[in-house]
């Protein structure tokens, strides 16, 4: 993350101090404060069998991990989908800390030579706003996605209803209803997307993830954390289904 000078500090923090608009649900305290069973899962996770079922048709998969994140925290995610036979590659941007125009425009070429290397379109899965980087990776290359699967990202009505829309403008830069991308994160895009989403997400509302008619194919409700879906059985699960329908 770049040094700030005074003045960029000051423009960010005014930011992140916008009013929240009247009418906009976010997910409860208390589930949010769900989110720290995720300390929980190191000591589960060596105890726990997942049972995993071969692939008969292998994909090829990108991860997008989510804000403020690094691709090594979906690693449990990657491991369980080569279990199945799928060949993973991360998004090579290291950790997400928002769209720009630089930053998009790198990843729609990682995505190409992806494409170009294996000769295969591309699943991409993408966790909260990687989702949203994926959708609009969709949009912008629809002949080299083989399909879209966000995992409790929010691209469906306001951009506010969620409890890290502030931290995110401080970090991003910008107010989480312009990002710098080319099509609304609400845009479908013109593949199979799927909307996996949760009502125990402690940091986005849950008709943000799950999303409208039009603006996905599908959704469907896993049980799991917004943390946990990079971890959670559940959401491996739906993650492999979808691989495997394809």
């Amino acid at each position: 993350m770049p040094i700030w000078s005074r003045e960029e500090l000051s423009r960010r923090w005014n930011l992140a101090r916008q009013p929240l608009p009247e009418q906009v649900d976010r997910p409860a305290l208390r589930l949010l404060l769900g989110e720290l069973s995720v300390f929980r899962e190191p000591f589960v996770r060596p105890f726990r069998n997942l049972p995993i079922e071969p692939a008969t048709a292998p994909q090829t998969v990108m991860l997008l991990p989510g804000f403020a994140s690094h691709p090594m925290q979906m690693g449990y995610l990657a491991k369980n989908i080569e279990r199945a036979g799928h060949r993973v590659k991360r998004w090579g941007l290291g950790f997400n800390f928002g769209p720009t125009d630089d930053n998009v425009e790198r990843l729609g070429k990682r995505l190409v030579q992806i494409h170009q290397r294996y000769g295969r379109d591309v699943v991409l899965i993408g966790w909260s706003l990687g989702g949203l980087f994926a959708r609009e990776l969709a949009n912008q290359h629809p002949d080299k996605v083989a399909k879209v699967i966000t995992m409790g990202s929010p691209f469906s009505g306001n951009p506010r209803a969620n409890n890290a829309w502030r931290v995110y403008q401080f970090i991003a830069g910008h107010p989480v209803d312009k990002p710098p991308v080319e099509y609304p994160v609400s845009t479908k895009p013109p593949v199979d997307t799927v909307a996996l989403w949760s009502e125990r997400d402690g940091v986005i509302h849950p008709p943000a993830s799950r999303g409208d008619t039009g603006e996905r194919d599908r959704a469907i409700q896993v049980d799991c954390t917004h943390i946990g879906f990079s971890y959670s059985p559940n959401s491996i699960q739906a993650v492999l289904k979808e691989l495997a329908e394809l």
